[in-house]
């Protein structure tokens, strides 16, 4: 299931990909079909797994656009906002909440302010709750600098910091669409390798092919020889390698 990807030469053997992520796709049903492994959701998540050949000698967060997104239809998405002054946390909420009906947002289904974060979501045992609940976190780009030392590190192991998103966006339907159909990769000084989220297993592999290939293609501007698998639960398929300068 190799095929070499030239992270210069693009675009990608997508016929390759595809093959790859068709045979990652059919194992997956056939563990989930023949009970050999208990799967705790309905819906597994697929990673790319990066590998660079030199490690990066800076910290980044690469945000990736996608075409197809990578939350189940079931998926419920939170949104943090910053509290508005004069107003309680809940007049906050309620006055966020009239704005995305504005604008005609449907795919969040709660939003909650950060006095609230900060006093019902405390304990450890509300957050791991919250953290269960979502698919996904967004965050009013005023107050995301002071959501890490609030949220532990629970959020961040599960890969599920949130993104930010700017609530002032003229286009803000557009400005958080963006956000829901991409993903993005930590990339950290401290190794070689690195996880990003791009599908799950009841999208088609082409879905999932054409996020590879979206993907590849924004990390290869950033990440120098770059190889590329594919993962769901334990099992991987190498989609190709790269050579970046």
């Amino acid at each position: 299931m190799e095929a070499k990807i030239e992270a210069a030469a693009l675009p990608l053997d997508q016929s390759q990909i595809k093959k790859a992520t068709q045979a990652l796709l059919a194992y997956n049903a056939k563990k989930q079909k023949s009970g050999d492994k208990v799967l705790l959701d309905v819906d597994q998540n697929v990673f790319l797994m990066i590998t660079v050949w030199k490690i990066p000698p800076n910290e980044q967060v690469i945000k990736i656009n996608l075409p197809h997104s990578i939350l189940p239809d079931t998926s419920e998405i939170c949104l943090f906002t910053k509290d508005e002054p004069g107003l309680t946390a809940e007049q906050t909420e309620n006055l966020y909440k009239k704005l995305l009906d504005r604008h005609g947002i449907t795919s969040i289904t709660e939003v909650i302010s950060y006095k609230t974060f900060k006093t019902e979501y405390k304990p450890f045992e509300a957050k791991r709750r919250l953290l269960s609940r979502f698919a996904l976190f967004l965050s009013d780009d005023r107050i995301r600098r002071l959501l890490p030392s609030q949220m532990g590190k629970h959020f961040y192991l599960r890969k599920k910091a949130p993104l930010s998103v700017d609530l002032k966006a003229k286009d803000l339907a557009k400005e958080i669409n963006k956000r829901i159909h991409g993903t993005v990769l930590p990339v950290t000084n401290k190794g070689n390798c690195y996880m990003v989220r791009i599908g799950h297993t009841s999208m088609d592999a082409s879905e999932i092919t054409e996020n590879v290939v979206a993907a590849a293609k924004a990390i290869a501007d950033k990440a120098p020889q770059v190889r590329v698998f594919c993962d769901v639960g334990e099992e991987q398929a190498e989609l190709g390698k790269g050579g970046g300068s």
